[in-house]
């Protein structure tokens, strides 16, 4: 079948308007293998993404393969970032320009993986491995180069608490995105010059391996038991838009909602109460003041023995006694009926480039971009992220908006917590496919870790979800609806493997890809230093 696929795509790959069409399309496929669309037909883009790169003629034409496939996969996976400039009208205009610049930026690392790819692929069956190895590299490095977007990495593709997704315990999502891409690619060797039995051995291989993750994850899940603790957590989501937020009677109704579905009975009193990042449009300062209304209103609403887990911003002093501004997720504990008081703080670490501070401000500044972008003053990033341990809490690891993309924010082994907290304002995009898969990625913390992940975000989606990655039974509340999820706080799971040894696997894997293309490298080289050594007998 394969044989005639490439058959087929002979006369397009032998043009160039036909390979510009292949590439993206490719990278369309790639992105429509995420959820929420879940075609997962769609990762066969990789291998042909490999052919892209094998016969596009130079290293320079390879990148190009690849920084459109890369476009394709990000315009998909990111569109929605134009929808935060929607909320106010007279940014609309940058809509159209965010959602083509991010793609075509971050696409470039997609060129550079097809490009390198291009410049030390070996001869043989080998170069599968090796494309995966070099694709996988660059997937990583767009996680953290520039403090990194690691937005829907190849792993993935997988649907968080499926069975495909099991290896990001002992691999993480990078690791599991090597396999993937390298199991697929594997079948693409079926459209390859060299042995028919070679190549259906290479594909065969591939076969299985995507098999064994399935198995391999079916097998996992079988045995997966939620033991619910005695923290019974609920998580609030009041269904504020974002663009109704920011008048004196929308404030008013905004704290009646929160202080209302806070002090809702239920059948039990909840332990822990989590309000969403940026749950109100005031700072703690001022909410809390002292005398403020609506402050002592909250501190009603939280019953003694409780604790308020709630995202806001709010202000501390600088060391030159400046204000600096944090996007934080405090703890508000009530120990006896004597009041609420701050019994933890967390500051969101890392923050988002032009929506949380301005990067190169002063200059950006004096172009007038600050004005722009509806700036008037910078977050500072908080502390490398820790857990806290509120009053009565099991100790939580609190990652704010998307820190929740990160592998390794949370400890996976010493000092590791009893569960996550995700709070997340993704009221800024809508119905649109972005928050959901946001809640995906941020799915795969529990995955790596075996923690559950509380998530709570104002419109949705909001869930408790269980050390496998699974949203536990119907407690979810999607888009558009509003109130209250009460759930005990699933037990972690043993120490995964991961969690253990981060990334060390994912490293190996890539180091052992990549073994197939030192042979050419080296010869490569031998040939340098023997010119250079002639050279120098020469003269």
């Amino acid at each position: 079948m394969m044989d005639n696929l490439a058959t087929s795509l002979r006369p397009a790959l032998s043009g160039r308007f036909g390979r510009i069409v292949l590439a993206l399309a490719a990278g369309i496929a790639a992105a429509l293998a995420h959820p929420p669309f879940g075609m997962l037909p769609g990762l066969l883009a990789y291998p042909l993404l490999m052919i892209l790169a094998e016969r596009s003629g130079s290293v320079r034409g390879a990148f190009w393969m690849g920084w459109l496939a890369g476009f394709g996969y990000f315009g998909v996976g990111c569109w929605w970032v134009a929808e935060a400039f929607l909320v106010n009208p007279a940014q609309a205009w940058m809509g159209p320009f965010a959602a083509s610049l991010l793609p075509a930026g971050i696409g470039l690392f997609w060129g550079m993986a097809a490009a390198v790819y291009r410049r030390i692929a070996p001869p043989g069956l080998g170069r599968v491995v090796v494309f995966a190895a070099l694709f996988a590299l660059f997937e990583w490095l767009r996680g953290h180069v520039l403090t990194g977007f690691p937005w829907n990495p190849a792993g993935a593709s997988w649907a968080a608490g499926s069975a495909g997704s099991q290896f990001a315990a002992v691999s993480g999502v990078y690791g599991l995105g090597f396999v993937t891409v390298a199991a697929v690619a594997a079948l693409g060797a079926l459209g390859m010059p060299g042995p028919r039995k070679a190549r259906a051995g290479i594909a065969l291989a591939g076969a299985t391996t995507l098999a064994a993750l399935v198995i391999g994850g079916g097998l996992r899940l079988a045995d997966a038991e939620v033991r619910p603790t005695q923290t019974l957590v609920r998580i609030v989501q009041a269904d504020v838009q974002q663009e109704s937020k920011w008048t004196p009677e929308a404030y008013r109704s905004i704290v009646d909602r929160y202080v209302n579905l806070t002090a809702r009975q239920g059948a039990v009193l909840p332990d822990v109460v989590v309000w969403p990042e940026g749950a109100l449009p005031a700072s703690f300062n001022d909410v809390f003041a002292p005398g403020a209304a609506d402050g002592e209103a909250i501190a009603r609403a939280v019953r003694p023995g409780q604790t308020l887990l709630a995202g806001l911003a709010r202000a501390g002093p600088g060391p030159d006694g400046r204000p600096l501004y944090y996007n934080s997720l405090i703890a508000l504990s009530d120990e006896g009926g004597a009041g609420l008081r701050v019994a933890a703080v967390y500051d969101k670490h890392r923050l988002v480039p032009f929506g949380e501070y301005l990067p190169l401000g002063r200059l950006m500044g004096a172009l007038g971009v600050r004005s722009l972008v509806h700036m008037p003053a910078d977050f500072s990033p908080g502390p490398r992220p820790a857990p806290i341990i509120p009053p009565n809490v099991p100790a939580v690891q609190p990652l704010i908006c998307y820190e929740s993309l990160y592998p390794g924010f949370t400890p996976g082994s010493a000092g590791r917590p009893d569960w996550i907290v995700n709070v997340s304002n993704d009221a800024w995009f809508g119905a649109t496919s972005g928050p959901l898969q946001h809640l995906n990625l941020a799915s795969y913390r529990a995955i790596e870790t075996g923690l559950p992940v509380v998530r709570a975000t104002p419109t949705g989606v909001s869930a408790m979800i269980d050390p496998w990655g699974r949203v536990v039974g119907d407690q979810r509340l999607d888009s558009g609806e509003s109130g209250v999820i009460d759930a005990y706080l699933p037990q972690p799971v043993a120490i995964t493997p991961y969690g253990r040894f981060g990334d060390l696997l994912f490293w190996l894997m890539v180091l052992g890809g990549l073994l197939p293309s030192l042979p050419p490298l080296l010869r490569r080289l031998w040939r340098l230093i023997g010119i250079g050594g002639i050279a120098s007998r020469v003269r």
